[in-house]
């Protein structure tokens, strides 16, 4: 009986039914991606820690890294030059850097309604864009938010030159409010007006540019040329990740909010990331695409942003959607 048992055994092996030899034993090859944020981490970029945590990259056979960024800008450039594989970074910032040279372009915009927005305290009683006429707000020169400011003054009938400028650097922008200095900021309000109410117990009224006329595209994934002629389905596998990473963190919020307070870098504290997330969630699509999976972009929403940024931010010769974009990455 035990002879009989040993050669049972030692077919079945043979036959990969049991043991080590079986199908699927052996583990899936991973490949190494490294993510460079558009800042360091907040609210907004909780849907890829939530993906890290669940594994939801690794299913895709990647290894992923997330790593902080130093700015839009900076982060397109570490994509062109190699140091990244993929950026998490502003359209206009990419738009901007593709006109310079930059071999670069949009894999899918994820947040297609701009968080751009002027904000203030409640307590300044603004309720219109007619009634910043008078009163000054801080910015960042070259920050798209702040260079389109122009845009929502003309589209509600507000002369530039009726709203004081208060030029800072972006980390100036928050202090120039809380201090007194400056009556509102120019910002991404799903950012900056958590943390305003966070640091000093007060509320934060905003005028959001989409409800005043202006939108254009704001952050999304970037990859260089090379990357993506060598390395398509890797470039998909990502994205398919990342569509279900942002569908889980929609639907557990709870969740999304631990993995980020758990792995990102010094990340805010997780009532902070809970109001950035909320907010987050409803900048992801325009009427064009509220039916399609996140990433999925229109183009006549990438001919309007092109539009935006060539006239507001000094795009010369734009050019097509095409020059930006690849469609071919993020699929329905």
């Amino acid at each position: 009986m035990y002879r009989f048992v040993r050669a049972l055994v030692a077919s079945a092996l043979v036959l990969g039914l049991v043991g080590p030899a079986a199908a699927g034993a052996q583990p899936k090859e991973l490949h190494k991606l490294t993510l460079m944020l558009n800042w360091y981490p907040y609210g907004e970029h909780a849907a890829f820690y939530d993906g890290l945590a669940k594994g939801f990259y690794k299913d895709e056979g990647i290894d992923l890294t997330i790593q902080a960024g130093g700015g839009s800008t900076q982060t397109v450039q570490a994509v062109a030059a190699g140091k990244v594989d993929i950026g998490y970074a502003d359209t206009p910032a990419l738009l901007k850097n593709v006109a310079a040279g930059a071999s670069v372009k949009s894999i899918g915009v994820i947040l297609q309604s701009t968080p751009a927005a002027i904000q203030f305290f409640d307590t300044q009683h603004i309720t219109s864009v007619a009634q910043m006429k008078g009163h000054s707000v801080a910015g960042s020169p070259g920050d798209a938010a702040y260079e389109t400011l122009d845009a929502v003054l003309e589209a509600n009938h507000v002369a530039p030159g009726d709203v004081q400028r208060i030029n800072v650097d972006p980390s100036g922008k928050l202090v120039a409010v809380i201090s007194g200095r400056a009556d509102s900021l120019v910002g991404f309000y799903n950012d900056q007006a958590p943390t305003i109410e966070a640091r000093t117990g007060k509320k934060v009224d905003l005028l959001r540019y989409v409800d005043n006329g202006v939108n254009f595209f704001a952050t999304g994934l970037v990859a260089s040329d090379d990357t993506i002629a060598k390395q398509k389905p890797l470039l998909q596998a990502f994205v398919r990740a990342t569509q279900r990473a942002y569908a889980d963190a929609i639907a557990h919020r709870a969740d999304a909010v631990a993995a980020e307070t758990k792995l990102a870098e010094k990340p805010p504290a997780p009532e902070v990331l809970t109001k950035q997330w909320e907010l987050t969630i409803a900048l992801l699509h325009t009427p064009r695409t509220k039916n399609l999976p996140v990433g999925v972009d229109d183009e006549n929403d990438w001919k309007t942003t092109i539009g935006v940024v060539s006239k507001y931010l000094g795009l010369g010769s734009p050019g097509a959607p095409s020059a930006y974009w690849d469609p071919s990455i993020a699929k329905k």
